[in-house]
């Protein structure tokens, strides 16, 4: 592997000349690498430096110490001592300073060495330090200051030459540094950094540096040297006297100390001086050679147009600045700096191909590469010459491990060969791509990287002198955590990469070849014939070489933060692995702990009986846990090169028959494949090796032998893969290692949640498990795969998988496990039979692209199979649901009526796609809507491949509407099933089920069930219902009625239920509303009458009626829920007026609909204490409109000698004889309907049609309409014209008889009747017609103790003169006038039949009358007692009414106040409640009523003038008449005044 590390630090060259640089080592070391640098970009931000390495490299000596050597490390490696910016000689040498003597006084340097033209070859340090000791000022003086002058004149550039200094110099650019090192015990420790003069000041003396004056050595220094710049150049370290050897330290102790003293403060600010100085020199230097760099790039990039432009050398000036970038710890700017050469590269093969001359493109590269071209030599010389297969190494070297590291700079001298246009196109790659991977490596941490880097540094912090203290804690070596996205990038890379170069080797090698045969073709040789071989071997080199460099990418990517699960692989037999085929990592590095290394475990292996089980390999759920940004890019990647892997693999294995099971699994699409052939596409030898694969060995083996071909072995020269060329040896390895590529690609998705590519390896592993003839490890991996790919519509690749992995349950004897996956097989074939005859019907326009679909023979054969199995099955029944095995299913046609029987049946007509027959055992379907209904088969069935037709069976007849919910077909214990979604709409079609709706009707002679309420009703008693039942054509012998409440609150009193006009008799006394009757012939109505309660009043009622009944064809059932309006038609109000003698009650009767109705008779039936009596009644019936009642008035009288006791009767019956328009109108209907239906065929419509005319009349008839019809006697039916009658006889069928449609037939019918009964006659129905009712109203007569008669009789008032008054008038008086009159008050018990002995009563009396009509005067109040019997006297008559004695006379004075008519005063009479002793009020005795005779009677009351005279002008008041005279008319009474 590469050895970054030299390219990933800056050197700087130090001189020692005085050896103080041992001394200053222990402190300089420790601070190194420079941390936290930041450079100025001259294209962009400001780039920082987290981590500057330094590689401090003594003047004289080799440029690279010597390091702990890498096992991995190529020794003759030359660009592992290059770095940016650096010199290195061509030919592959290291390049190397010449060496100086150290001595005490530097000598002069030797010539200069000769630049080398291209700069990106040179190799400079970026700064160069002195380390000098001066103890004192007088040695300063005498020698070292012309030292360090001579040292500055010879080492670094002066005035004149940086401004006449080239632009080779410019590239060489360095800085300069001075540190004075400063020795304990000796002046220079004495003095201060600064003299008190200059600090006291803040100026330098003037004073010569040749007189004595008071400045320190670092002062002079910095005089001296810094004048020409400023920069400044020199540091002071002092060293303390316990770090310095005891052979160094100066015996002789100044003898006049200053008296100044270090401190640990100083001596930090004088270190971190130093360091700065360091950062800011090493930057300087770094800029000014980056600006040259830019400036030629620049240059060298618009000469680019011109004859004789160089790609190679433009690459090597790139490179220097991608190479100094990387120097400095900016690897992002390198990277960049590589990839703009990639794309150069690609850019001048490019316009090289189009034109046709590398010379004026970029320059010539290397048609091939010679190493490539010897490897094809020296395979194809082994083949040709002793046959052997062994195969060649790609680079020709022993060391296995460095030839599997196909990918480094370091394998040949790159930068030599392109400096001096001698490289290849495929060695052009193979450089860039290595140093981008080293790049990446670098930004991704990884861990060759890190330990490159660190192993110089470590190596100076070993080489400390021993027994010298470090005077600064070494730096923390902890590894920073690697960055997985860009391990990520670098296998994304890789992955464009070798398919790219793949290409490039096989056209270079193809290339060279190709050469060698032009030079042959003067020989006696025959290249052609190696053509197949040589084709052969270039194969086998590529994929040598693609796979080598596939793991190694592998190797330099693994990384402990990838969480790979462990692997579900076991060992075959519990026996390990062979040790021939390593671990592909192990095998090209040395091993460590990795995610990579597979686990073999000692569990058996998975079993995938149930799921999810124990046994199932289930992949781990750890996405949650992988929060590291680029784990599961990076997971993803290296799952794509270990698959990369695993096909390079295949690839060389299908030339020896072995592949992973795919070629063998069987195709459904392609039913036909063993008549196939294969194609000669590449001549004679490859067809051969075509049948090979494809047919049978004996059969090539011949056809070689005829073609005069020997056969021959797939060879395997070229391969110079140790991991592949082992997998080759034996078909075992070869799987094996198959199986671990794939297993570990599935393991790094399964990290990477690439769920697709999971389920994909999956697969392959199920089949490589199936092709190897492990059922049980590939029956798991099956059951866990194959329902991946259904999901995902994978039609075809799901059926084989499906095929495969019931061949292993068959094989491993689970029959459960077997059979569910057969079913499963055979509903994926049909689903893709349905696609296909969906496809097949669609509509296409122009060419489309179908799609291929299973042929029904890959399945055929299986069915047959599992049904003995799943019958031997006994304690488990299988589930399928219909749809996956047909295509369609409706019912055809409309039921089928059996004529002279209750019954019907159904044709099912459906598409099998399954390609055996399917034995049907029974078949049922569910209608469901008013009941549900079970249709069955009576027979065996045999379901066919195609279309088939069902007929079902059913004795069960509920007229409605009906949709197919549920079918079920049965085969032993295997139950095909279809359940309509309870979501979708009822008459919604199904995907499956098309045209659930079924239409059912009761035939006219069939058995049918009424429900009515009885012809005359009670209101005092309970509601009765007559439940009539007509047998029809049925010759009964047997039937069961069952009678259940439907509506909510509604009981049946079913223990009082009779049979009503009939001899036929219940067989057995009803029980829990069960009726059972025995024998009934044809045409025989029986009717059931039963009463029923109710908890709250609702206008209709509906009854649950079920009869099972049994003729000679068979058991039966009919239902029906028929609904029974129970509200009154009519509603009746009473009012009552008592008199003394008779009660007046007057009848309101009322209709309680919006139909008009006919009262035909009435009738208040007598009591034992009570009669009536009536006026005249009507001639005919009465019409009762809403809006206009009929008033019925009776007047009652109590029965004379009638006496009240217990049983006496008290109350009256109206009975009402009544019928409503409405239900005349139905009646008119139904009998003109049924009188046109005899002359049709139409007859056995006739329920379902009456039912449909008449729910559209009641709702188009308004109240409007039917008070119109009642007047005129006659119903306009033209509202039925316009109704589209078939819609609602949809679904019946056809004509029974024939093939006409019934719904347009009757529709035709109902619009002849209707023009035949344009205006429906409504005639009067007789009192006996099925649609008069008959009503009895209890009428209680109120109970009333006492009645009141009041009556004011005035006593002869004085006529007014002059006013005629007509005998029988009322009174006429004058206003004013006094009126004496007279109140009469009597009584009467006749009304009070409560039957106590009466008591006396008292009661009040008050005469009323309004202020401004009368003013009342006499005795208006008053007491009165009316006497009762005692109640110990028990034969004392009880007195009924007032006798003259018991009489009230009240005299009255009256005064009437204004003119006109007015009422008499009223009179109000109350009983009054007494007290007993403890003043308690007693309870009134009872009710009283008044009969107050003046009510209606007036007293025409006028004015007392007789004469006006009157001004008509309007000088009165108010502008009105004036009177100015009247006359006041004589009155015989007295007047009021």
């Amino acid at each position: 592997m590469e050895q970054p590390f030299s390219t990933s630090k800056v050197t700087v060259e130090f001189f020692d000349p005085h050896q103080v640089y041992k001394l200053i080592e222990p402190g300089l070391i420790p601070r190194l690498p420079l941390k936290n640098l930041h450079w100025q970009s001259h294209a962009g931000p400001l780039r920082s430096i987290d981590t500057l390495h330094v590689e401090l490299v003594e003047s004289g000596s080799d440029a690279t110490p010597p390091t702990t050597a890498n096992p991995l490390q190529r020794t003759d490696s030359v660009a592992s001592r290059d770095d940016g910016f650096q010199t290195q000689t061509v030919g592959g040498r290291a390049g190397s300073v010449e060496p100086a003597e150290a001595t005490a006084a530097p000598a002069r340097p030797a010539a200069r060495k000769q630049r080398h033209q291209i700069p990106g070859l040179r190799r400079t340090p970026y700064l160069k330090v002195l380390f000098v000791r001066i103890d004192d000022n007088d040695s300063y003086k005498s020698t070292v200051r012309a030292e360090i002058k001579e040292w500055v004149k010879a080492h670094t550039p002066g005035k004149d030459s940086l401004k006449k200094s080239s632009k080779q110099e410019k590239h060489d650019a360095f800085e300069w540094l001075i540190v004075h090192v400063v020795i304990p015990n000796t002046v220079a420790s004495t003095q201060p950094r600064i003299s008190r003069s200059e600090t006291s000041t803040g100026e330098k003396s003037s004073a010569s540096i040749w007189k004595s004056s008071s400045s320190t050595i670092w002062e002079r220094l910095r005089t001296d040297f810094n004048k020409s710049s400023s920069v400044d150049r020199v540091s002071q370290i002092r060293i303390g006297i316990n770090d310095v050897p005891y052979d160094i330290l100066p015996r002789v102790v100044p003898a006049v100390p200053s008296g100044y003293q270090e401190t640990p403060e100083d001596t930090k600010n004088a270190w971190q001086d130093l360091v700065n100085k360091l950062k800011s020199q090493i930057l300087s230097s770094f800029d000014m050679r980056v600006t040259q760099y830019e400036e030629d790039i620049k240059e060298k990039d618009s000469q680019r147009p011109l004859p004789g432009w160089n790609f190679c050398t433009f690459f090597m000036l790139k490179e220097g600045l991608a190479r100094g970038f990387e120097s400095v710890g900016l690897v992002d700017d390198a990277l960049v700096g590589y990839d703009e050469l990639t794309v150069g590269l690609d850019s001048v093969v490019q316009e090289q191909a189009i034109a046709g001359s590398a010379e004026e493109h970029g320059g010539a590269l290397l048609p091939f590469t010679d190493d490539l071209k010897k490897v094809a030599e020296g395979a194809l010389a082994s083949l040709s010459e002793n046959g052997d297969v062994e195969a060649v190494d790609l680079e020709g070297h022993d060391d296995e491990a460095v030839n599997e590291i196909a990918i480094s700079s370091t394998k040949k001298p790159y930068r030599d060969m392109i400096l001096a246009n001698n490289v290849s196109v495929f060695d052009f790659r193979c450089y860039i791509f290595s140093r981008q991977i080293s790049l990446l490596l670098r930004l991704g941490n990884a861990w060759s990287t890190q330990e490159e880097l660190l192993a110089k540094l470590k190596e100076q912090q070993e080489s400390v002198l021993h027994g010298v203290a470090p005077r600064h804690p070494p730096p923390s070596t902890a590894e920073d955590p690697e960055k997985l996205d860009m391990l990520a990038e670098i296998c994304r890379r890789t992955l464009e990469f070798i398919p790219a170069l793949s290409q490039v080797m096989r056209k270079d090698i193809m290339c060279a070849m190709a050469e060698e045969q032009e030079a042959s073709k003067g020989e006696e040789q025959k290249p052609t014939a190696l053509v197949p071989i040589l084709l052969e071997v270039i194969d086998n080199i590529v994929a040598s070489f693609a796979f080598s460099v596939a793991q190694q990418i592998l190797a330099q990517t693994s990384t402990k933060a990838l969480p790979i699960p462990p692997s579900t692989l076991a060992p075959n037999d519990g026996q390990e692995q062979k040790s021939s085929i390593p671990e592909p990592k192990t095998m090209m590095h040395p091993a460590r702990h990795s995610s990579l290394n597979p686990r073999p475990q000692s569990r058996q292996p998975p079993s995938p009986g149930v799921f999810p089980g124990p046994g199932a390999p289930e992949l781990p759920k750890q996405a949650s846990q992988f929060m590291k940004p680029g784990l599961e890019d990076l997971a993803a990647r290296r799952a794509e090169l270990y698959a990369l892997s695993r096909n390079i693999l295949e690839e060389r294995g299908r030339e020896r028959n072995w592949n992973g099971g795919w070629p063998d699994v069987p195709v459904l699409g392609a039913a036909s494949l063993e008549d196939l052939q294969d194609v000669n596409l590449h001549g004679d030898q490859s067809g051969e090796r075509g049948e090979e694969k494809g047919g049978d060995e004996t059969d090539a083996e011949g056809s070689d032998k005829e073609n005069g071909v020997e056969e021959r072995a797939p060879c395997i020269a070229g391969l110079g893969n140790r991991l592949i060329k082992t997998a080759l040896d034996s078909k075992e390895d070869f799987y094996r290692l198959y199986e671990t590529l794939t297993d570990k690609a599935l393991r790094h998705y399964t990290i990477a949640s690439h769920n697709h590519s999971v389920q994909g390896h999956m697969a392959d592993l199920a089949v490589l498990k199936f092709h190897l003839g492990d059922f049980n490890s590939a029956a798991a991996y099956f059951y866990q795969a194959t329902p991946f790919f259904g999901e995902y519509c994978w039609s075809l690749l799901e059926l084989s998988m499906l095929c495969m992995y019931a061949k292993c349950l068959k094989e491993l004897d689970r029959h459960d496990e077997y059979v569910r996956a057969v079913l499963k097989l055979l509903s994926k074939a049909a689903s893709a039979e349905r696609e296909r005859l969906e496809e097949r019907s669609s509509l296409r326009l122009g060419p489309g692209v179908h799609d291929e679909y299973p042929e029904s023979l890959a399945v055929k054969g299986f069915l047959d199979d599992i049904l003995p199995i799943a019958k031997s099955i006994t304690n488990q029944e299988f589930r399928v649901p219909l749809a996956k095995f047909l295509y369609s299913m409706e019912i055809q046609g409309s039921p089928e009526y059996h004529d002279q029987k209750d019954s019907f049946s159904l044709s099912l007509k459906l598409r099998s796609l399954i390609p055996d027959d399917l034995p049907i055992e029974k078949a049922k379907i569910r209608l469901s809507g008013p009941r549900e209904i079970w249709v069955e088969t009576t027979d065996v069935k045999v379901i066919k491949p195609g279309m088939n037709t069902i007929k079902l069976d059913s004795c069960v007849i509920v007229p409605g509407n009906y949709n197919i919910d549920r079918v079920h077909f049965y085969t032993s214990n295997l139950i095909l099933h279809f359940e309509k979604d309870a979501n979708s709409a009822p008459h919604q079609s199904s995907e499956l089920l098309k045209n659930p709706h079924v239409v059912l009707f009761q035939r006219a002679n069939a058995l049918d069930i009424s429900l009515g309420a009885t012809r005359q009703l009670t209101l005092d008693k309970n509601t009765n219902l007559d439940l009539v039942l007509r047998s029809g054509w049925n010759q009964i012998k047997s039937c069961e009625i069952r009678v259940r409440a439907a509506t909510g609150g509604l009981r049946l009193l079913m223990h009082e239920a009779r049979i009503v006009g009939s001899s036929i008799g219940f067989t057995k006394p009803p029980d829990h509303a069960i009726f059972s009757f025995g024998e009934m012939s044809r045409d025989t109505a029986v009717t059931i009458r039963f009463p029923i309660t109710l908890e709250s009043d609702v206008p209709y009622v509906s009854v649950k009626v079920e009869v099972f009944f049994a003729t000679e064809h068979g058991s039966f059932t009919f239902a029906k829920t028929p609904t029974v309006p129970i509200a009154l038609a009519l509603g009746v109000n009473v009012q009552d007026v008592f008199k003394h003698k008779a009660l007046f009650s007057k009848f309101t009767v009322s209709t309680a609909t919006n139909s008009p109705m006919r009262l035909f008779t009435s009738e208040l039936i007598q009591s034992d204490a009570y009669d009536s009596s009536f006026g005249l009644p009507p001639d005919g019936p009465v019409l009762i409109f809403p809006k206009q009642p009929a008033s019925l008035l009776y007047k009652i009288r109590r029965k004379p000698n009638s006496v009240i006791g217990p049983k006496t009767k008290k109350t009256m019956y109206l009975k009402l004889l009544y019928s409503v328009l409405q239900q005349e109108i139905d009646n008119q209907i139904e009998e003109t309907l049924f009188g046109d239906l005899k002359e049709t065929n139409l007859g056995p419509y006739s329920r379902p049609l009456l039912a449909t005319v008449l729910s559209h009349v009641h709702a188009s008839l308004t109240g409007h309409d039917l008070e119109r019809a009642s007047l005129m006697g006659e119903l306009p039916t033209g509202f039925l014209a316009d109704i589209r009658w078939a819609r609602f006889f949809t679904g019946i069928g056809n004509v029974l008889g024939t093939h006409d449609d019934a719904a347009s037939k009757i529709a035709e019918f109902i619009l002849g009747w209707q023009r035949k009964h344009s205006q429906l006659e409504i005639p009067t129905p007789d009192e006996d017609s099925s649609c008069v009712r008959e009503i009895l109203i209890a009428v209680d007569i109120p109970p009333i103790t006492i009645v009141h008669t009041a009556d004011i009789r005035l006593q002869s008032p004085a006529k007014p003169h002059g006013v005629a008054v007509p005998p029988g008038a009322a009174e006429v008086v004058s206003m004013n006038q006094l009126l004496p009159a007279v109140l009469h008050l009597r009584w009467t018990r006749l009304w009070d039949t409560t039957g106590r002995p009466p008591q006396d009563l008292e009661f009040s009396y008050e005469v009323t009358a309004p202020a401004e009509n009368w003013l009342v005067g006499g005795r208006r109040k008053g007491h009165f007692v009316i006497p009762g019997v005692d109640p110990d006297d028990r034969d004392a008559e009880v007195p009924l009414e007032s006798t003259p004695d018991t009489e009230a006379d009240i005299p009255l004075l009256l005064s009437p106040l204004r003119e006109g008519w007015l009422p008499y005063p009223q009179v109000d009479i109350r009983e009054v409640k007494s007290e007993d002793g403890s003043g308690i009020v007693v309870a009134s005795h009872g009710h009283c009523e008044t009969d107050f005779r003046n009510l209606g009677e007036t007293v025409r009351v006028v004015q007392d003038r007789e004469r006006v005279t009157l001004s008509l002008d309007s000088s009165g008041p108010g502008g009105g008449p004036l009177i100015l005279d009247s006359e006041t008319r004589e009155s015989e009474g007295r007047v009021l005044l």
